[in-house]
């Protein structure tokens, strides 16, 4: 017995927790630029033209320059410390605490206001498109029907964000994309009309209010500039951070800031309204003038530009409730704020007092003010913010000299003194514009000076070990790995048996994993919260593994198991992925489940999925090996001779339908397969499962396009057979499968 427990404590290997990074160069990118190009290009082009005239442009092209510049305190930091917290988490590590917290306070309104200004944009392009529709809404004051639809559309996503729907990564991409083509076609229609009439007229006096409205503009709709930040919030959930994040940032920026300026170039220049500067016209026409000036230009322009402007402002403002939300949350996680933001819905696993009182923010700043104040309120706000992170940047670079980055802001100091002095600049200038916006800036800025000396901070969260958080004796790596990821209670003991069964044959080892899937709403570090559900499970994969077999256990967070599964058979090099199946799916758009089917698919090892029926290793005599031939057949055979040898009896067969002619032939080691005519393959082999104590079936090469993973026949057996079915696929390299697939 000493003996016996020696050897366990000897093979224990280690348990881990581990963050999942499953946010690629692509991916990330694509979140900066549809955070950039939010509703903030289709809300406040109009307003700012009124403003400044055609000298917006100008005022477009200085936001870039000074966005840029902190775009490399965010490139360089993020490269060097990818956290989720971006900004708050810098400062808070760099300046004394009150500025840490004020930081992610403001961070945390900043957000606030930016929703309250894209949901008054979707009320004013609502009730445009309600007017188009021909629905008469006269009598009613239009400024309070706008402010109707956006308090109505803040409860809707809300309420979505609770429930902790998100957009996937696809629908992000596509809804990206979808605006940058009407942006495109906005500006190519508009530079053809320029180019058509000759008539530059309109870009003079280019400064019809004076210099000093080019300022004003530039805080108006410096938040359309902002955007590029949270690829750095995301930091933790990105694969090579290092590398990644900066180039994600300045690819954003790349793309964005031409199409801004050619946006801007087309709204002044495309259009002449006879007797009215064009600038007064688009000002008048205010949140809705993009629409207005396509509707000269531009075949069925109005609806396009319509459908853009609202498409802008939904998604715009479900990823900033997301932003908001994360904020307030990081802020109760770390103590900065009470304890009720950092709680989690036990359902919905979402921050639901965070969404909450972030909502309610939002709907009173709706109400509460006018778009131009809500909009210069988010500038000041954001710019203060970024003020911050300069600074940061600066003490970060003296302090931590040694950190490894993957970019290096160049002219250091320089460049981020020259972004706090213009961004210091602006933000006193908007004091002239909208007093409202500072007063509501002071008034919460010192209510957070209150609620931090109200409310002291307590002692800092203990950071979670993105690898390992504690582990055991370390042992040797054994030749064969196989991942084992645990999800079902109910099937931990049967898939550690099949595993260790499989391991001893292999001269192999056992890595029992589970995935903490952390809503969109959530940063992946907030994954600890759940792990003791997850740790009795890895736990009792411990107790049943035989004391001869090594095993490491990990958990990982993220926010896709599927992808967790894969990231780490990648990462661990593992050789085998054991997964189990419950029979059935009430997806209609999944196989054998939301999980299975994308490990399947993507998998980078061998991959065995297993349907148990009163699964007892020591009792199985009787092996039924249906086969077709090739490469997986062969991974059957493998698989059923390691029960073989357990004491089973191989019975391979071949059911053909009735009238085919094949001879009798053997396979690996002279095993005999028996050929069995009959109307139906299905229909035999299940009947024939009712003498058998297992079955081993290989996956079958089907067409792409019947969207399959091991094919019809082993998914249908492994669902109606009366024995425990092991279905097998051998891995291939991807594109060889896809075209034997694709050939069929």
């Amino acid at each position: 017995m000493s003996d016996q427990r020696g050897m366990m404590e000897t093979y224990r290997k280690r348990e881990e927790v581990e963050l999942s990074r499953d946010m690629g160069l692509l991916h990330i990118t694509t979140i900066g630029i549809g955070a950039m190009i939010g509703a903030g290009i289709f809300v406040l082009t109009g307003i700012a033209a009124g403003i400044a005239g055609p000298g917006f442009i100008l005022a477009f092209l200085l936001n870039g320059i000074i966005a840029t510049l902190t775009a490399m305190a965010y490139a360089e930091l993020g490269s060097c410390m990818a956290e989720a917290g971006g900004g708050y988490v810098w400062i808070k590590r760099s300046l004394p605490h009150l500025f840490g917290f004020l930081s992610g306070w403001m961070d945390w309104f900043a957000h606030c206001i930016a929703c309250s200004l894209y949901s008054l944009g979707f009320g004013a392009y609502f009730l445009l498109l309600l007017q188009m529709a021909g629905l008469s809404l006269e009598g009613v004051d239009q400024e309070i029907l706008v402010k109707i639809f956006a308090v109505l559309i803040c409860i809707i996503f809300a309420y979505i964000n609770f429930k902790g729907a998100a957009q996937t990564g696809r629908a992000e991409s596509i809804v990206t994309m979808a605006k940058i083509l009407i942006l495109a076609v906005f500006i190519i229609f508009g530079i053809l009309a320029i180019v058509r009439s000759g008539d530059y007229s309109n870009f003079t006096p280019f400064f019809p209010n004076g210099f000093g409205a080019v300022f004003t503009a530039m805080g108006l709709t410096y938040i359309a500039f902002e955007g590029y930040e949270i690829i750095a919030q995301a930091g933790e959930e990105v694969v090579n951070p290092k590398k990644n994040i900066p180039r994600a940032i300045f690819i954003s920026l790349l793309v964005v800031i031409p199409i801004y300026l050619l946006v801007g170039f087309v709204s002044i220049g495309a259009i002449h309204i006879e007797g009215v500067e064009t600038y007064v016209y688009l000002g008048e026409s205010g949140e809705t003038a993009m629409v207005e000036a396509a509707k000269i230009f531009m075949p069925a322009g109005a609806v396009i530009l319509l459908i853009g402007g609202i498409m802008s402002t939904i998604s715009a403002l479900n990823a900033t409730i997301y932003s908001s939300s994360r904020v307030s949350f990081a802020m109760g996680r770390d103590r900065d704020l009470p304890g009720i933001f950092g709680g989690v819905h036990k359902k919905t696993r979402t921050p639901h007092i965070a969404i909450f009182i972030s909502a309610t923010i939002i709907v009173l700043m709706a109400l509460l003010l006018p778009i131009e104040d809500v909009a210069s309120a988010a500038g000041i706000f954001f710019l203060l913010l970024f003020i911050g992170v300069n600074i940061a940047l600066i003490r970060i670079r003296k302090k931590m000299p040694d950190l490894d980055r993957g970019f290096i802001t160049p002219l250091f100091p320089v460049i981020p003194i020259i972004a706090i002095i213009s961004q210091l600049f602006i933000a006193t200038h908007m004091f002239s514009y909208s007093r409202v916006a500072w007063y509501t800036a002071f008034i919460w800025v010192g209510l957070g000076v209150f609620v931090f000396y109200l409310y002291p901070a307590k002692k800092e969260r203990e950071e979670i070990e993105a690898k390992v958080v504690y582990e055991e004796k370390e042992i040797e790596r054994r030749p064969y790995r196989i991942l084992v990821p645990l999800a079902n209670p109910e099937t931990v003991n049967d898939l550690i048996r099949l595993a260790s069964i499989i391991a001893r044959e292999k001269d192999g080892e056992i890595l029992a994993m589970s995935v903490i899937k952390v809503p969109e709403q959530l940063p992946v570090s907030s994954g600890k919260i759940f792990l003791d559900e997850k740790k009795p499970i890895i736990t009792r994969a411990v107790e049943v593994c035989p004391p001869d077999i090594p095993i490491s256990t990990l958990i990982r967070v993220g926010h896709s198991i599927p992808q967790g599964i894969t990231d780490t058979a990648r990462s661990r090099g593992c050789n085998l992925i054991i997964l189990g199946w419950r029979g059935w799916t009430w997806r209609k758009d999944r196989i054998l489940g939301s999980t299975i089917d994308p490990v399947a698919v993507h998998a980078p090892c061998d991959l065995i999925v297993a349907k148990f029926r009163a699964f007892d290793p020591e009792k199985i005599r009787r092996i039924l090996l249906p086969t077709i031939g090739g490469v997986h057949a062969g991974f059957a055979l493998e698989i059923a001779k390691i029960f073989e040898r357990l004491g089973g009896r191989i019975r391979a067969v071949r059911i053909v339908k009735e009238g085919e002619k094949l001879e009798e032939f053997t396979i690996e080691d002279g095993l005999k397969i028996d050929l069995i005519h009959a109307p139906s393959v299905r229909k035999k082999i299940i009947e024939l499962s009712e003498d058998a104590d297992l079955i081993v079936i290989g996956a079958t090469e089907e067409p792409l396009f019947k969207r399959l993973i091991f094919g019809a026949l082993p998914e249908a057996v492994a669902r109606e057979a009366h024995c425990t079915v092991i279905m097998v696929k051998r891995h291939e390299k991807r594109v060889v499968s896809i075209l034997k697939r694709w050939l069929g």
